[in-house]
């Protein structure tokens, strides 16, 4: 048995921390796309010989079930014995050891000392099109994944140094821009390059059984306090419902939820969810599995570390076949907004457990992805963004304004960064005001944004929650607004366009307006 310096300890836990964020740092450096560099649709992550998350900065939580089993799916299809010193592997689909949709695409690569496998780090990022029937490869009106992109289960992207050039091509012919994908993919191969080298300096310095050692003493230290967060929540049996809109115009497919609280211990089962649903906002286990983690800690203990040893302390069931366990061919590409709804259930359980920290409904963001010829270069484009909503209030402050919710991490593409890759002129960015749920503390406001298209042949998919179920208010706030898509607003032509759709056609000069929902409020006024 290995003694562990809690100092040391401590040194190396933050050590690994900043080795993910220098990773973040080269692959938002060198990345091509705005999608990476700009809005930071991106995580990165060090774990240890078995595949546990040790190191993970708190930059898009989504992706922190991501990279859930990541390591363990690698394994399965690549004995440790046939894996060499300078090889890489890549991943992207939810069925098979990939990340949470099929434009998250997962590079993992091990860690060598003296031959020996000691750790791994990975990277994710979301790539803007990797295939499919639209631009993006994301549409929440994509009936099975099959229409969502390019599947690829755990393969060797770099081989003993060098990249396999046929996995490589593959990718890129079938996205519909290879130069952003060529650039972005060799970006998560440098990111990983720099962590493994950083890694293997930790190593040296301290040897492979003591670091080994450190590794799963900090893990036991990190569920041990979460487990004292636990253990100040009345035990008890918590239920809560939310709603994901259905298929068609008016549906709703409920999320349903039993939270447990026992001794240093949570469950959740989502037993009685709504089936499957033939629309891309069905649910996957790591992106279950990463909302339930993220609202739990935020909730419970902010600053707990985000690795494996306070996921322990958590039991997550969710039927096969439902809307939060679909099974293949589902489609799966529309889950982030959809897991700001499944953060809602989540918090309206713990909620009241805790009526002192208790969030009333947040509204989460808008999907939009504009795709078309730039009529500057000649070339194609696929501007992939996503608008923040805002955060329901709380017992004791307002909402946040304009912010993003629950599961959802990146940021809005800057306005002067989107003007300069895109031939679009954004005319209006300002907060959605009076969209926040009235009450003693109200709700956050959403966000107003309109772009005018400049280009001839510009082509728009749309993807949304929360413009048919609003966000609830709590303990007698009101509800926050709806949101909404809006084609040339105060004209003649003005019309309200639906919530989901593919490839809308947009004229040069079209308008789209683009109203993110705003968040319940808490308590009733005085």
């Amino acid at each position: 048995m290995i003694s562990v310096d809690p100092i040391r300890a401590e040194v190396v836990a933050r050590y690994l921390l900043g080795v993910t964020e220098e990773m973040s740092a080269a692959l938002m450096r060198t990345a091509f796309s705005p999608n990476i560099k700009e809005r930071g649709d991106c995580s990165t992550a060090v774990f240890d010989h078995l595949g546990n998350v040790v190191a993970l900065p708190q930059r898009v939580p989504i992706h922190l079930g991501s990279m859930v089993g990541v390591v363990q799916a690698v394994l399965e299809r690549f004995p440790r014995q046939e894996i060499r010193p300078g090889d890489m592997f890549l991943a992207n689909d939810p069925y098979n050891g990939g990340g949470s949709h099929l434009p998250d695409i997962n590079v993992i690569s091990p860690v060598f000392i003296e031959g020996e496998i000691v750790a791994y780090v990975a990277c994710i990022a979301h790539h803007a099109d990797v295939g499919g029937m639209v631009p993006g490869s994301e549409a929440a009106v994509c009936q099975s994944i099959f229409q969502e992109g390019l599947r690829i289960p755990p393969v060797r992207i770099v081989s003993a140094g060098q990249v396999n050039r046929d996995v490589f091509d593959i990718l890129m012919l079938n996205s519909r821009t290879p130069d952003e994908r060529a650039g972005d993919l060799r970006a998560q191969i440098a990111a990983n390059t720099v962590g493994q080298r950083s890694v293997q300096t930790l190593f040296e310095r301290y040897g492979v059984a003591q670091t080994q050692a450190i590794m799963a003493a900090y893990l036991d230290f990190t569920e041990r306090r979460f487990a004292a967060a636990i253990a100040k929540v009345p035990p008890g049996r918590y239920e809560a419902c939310e709603y994901l809109d259905g298929v068609e115009e008016g549906e709703k497919a409920a999320i349903r939820l039993v939270l447990t609280v026992g001794e240093g211990k949570l469950g959740f089962d989502f037993a009685g969810s709504a089936p499957q649903l033939a629309a891309a906002r069905n649910i996957p286990l790591r992106a279950l599995v990463a909302t339930v983690y993220t609202v739990v800690k935020s909730l419970l203990d902010p600053d707990v570390p985000a690795n494996s040893g306070y996921f322990r302390t958590m039991d997550i069931s969710a039927p096969a076949g439902s809307v939060v366990g679909p099974v293949s061919p589902a489609a799966v590409g529309a889950r982030s907004i959809s897991c700001a709804v499944l953060g809602d259930a989540i918090a309206a359980a713990l909620s009241q457990a805790m009526p002192e920290r208790a969030l009333a409904g947040c509204g989460p963001h808008q999907l939009i992805v504009l795709a078309g010829t730039d009529p500057r270069t000649g070339g194609y484009y696929v501007n992939y963004e996503t608008i923040a909503g805002a955060m329901g209030a709380r017992a004791y402050q307002p909402g946040v304004d304009a912010v993003r919710v629950h599961a959802s991490g990146s940021s809005n593409l800057p306005v002067e960064a989107l003007e300069h890759a895109y031939p679009f002129l954004i005319e209006r960015y300002a907060l959605r005001r009076g969209s926040g749920g009235a009450g003693r503390h109200r709700g956050g406001q959403g966000v107003v944004r309109d772009y005018r298209a400049l280009g001839d042949d510009t082509v728009l998919s749309l993807s949304s929650e929360r413009q048919n179920v609003p966000a609830a208010g709590m303990a007698g706030g009101a509800d926050g607004a709806l949101g909404e898509f809006i084609l040339n607003p105060g004209t003649s032509g003005e019309r309200r366009l639906p919530p989901a759709a593919a490839e809308i056609r947009l004229r040069r000069n079209d308008v789209l307006r683009v109203c993110t929902p705003g968040a319940g409020g808490y308590g009733t006024l005085a």
